[in-house]
C-alpha cells in the first residue's frame, strides 16, 4: 500500500528532486511560460501556486522565505512586485497546464505550464532587443570593403 507517501519520485534522487524543482520554479517565474513533460508540469503546479500564494503576504519573513526557495533576489521581487499585485483578487490557481503532444524521440507526454494572465513580452527575457543603427553601418562598412 502507498499510504503516506507525499509526491512522485519522477526517477530521481531527493536532492536531483529538489534541484529539478527549484531551476523549473525559476524558469516559470522568469519566462511565465515552460514546456516540460506531463508528470514534471504536475508536480510544478501545487509548488508554483504556494509561491505566488507566500508572494502576496507583505511580511520580511514571506520575503526571506521567497529568496531562500528560489535562490534568486531578482525573482523574488519579481514575485513579491509584479505576480502578486497581478493576482490580488485571485484566491488560487494561477497556473494551468496544457498538454502539448508527445516528444519524438521518447514519446513521452509534453505539456505546458504558464502563468493565467501571463506576460507574452516576458517569454522574450534574456533576448537582447535588436538595435537597427549598430546594424547598418556593418552593412555599409562591407560594402566599401568590396567595392
Amino acid at each position: 500500500m502507498r499510504h503516506g507517501f507525499a509526491n512522485k519520485k519522477l526517477n530521481r534522487t531527493s536532492e536531483h528532486r529538489k534541484a529539478l524543482l527549484k531551476n523549473m520554479l525559476n524558469s516559470l517565474i522568469k519566462y511565465e511560460q515552460i514546456k516540460t513533460t506531463l508528470p514534471k508540469a504536475k508536480f510544478l503546479k501545487p509548488q508554483a501556486d504556494k509561491i505566488i500564494t507566500l508572494g502576496k503576504k507583505e511580511t520580511l519573513q514571506t520575503t526571506k522565505m521567497l529568496v531562500s526557495k528560489l535562490q534568486d533576489i531578482k525573482l523574488a521581487n519579481k514575485v513579491k512586485k509584479t505576480l502578486s499585485k497581478r493576482y490580488q483578487n485571485r484566491t488560487g490557481g494561477y497556473t494551468r497546464i496544457i498538454k502539448a503532444g508527445f516528444r519524438y524521440g521518447d514519446n513521452a507526454p509534453m505539456a505546458i505550464i504558464e502563468f493565467v494572465d501571463r506576460d507574452v513580452e516576458a517569454k522574450r527575457a534574456d533576448k537582447p532587443k535588436k538595435d537597427i543603427t549598430k546594424e547598418t553601418p556593418k552593412i555599409e562598412e562591407k560594402k566599401q570593403a568590396t567595392a
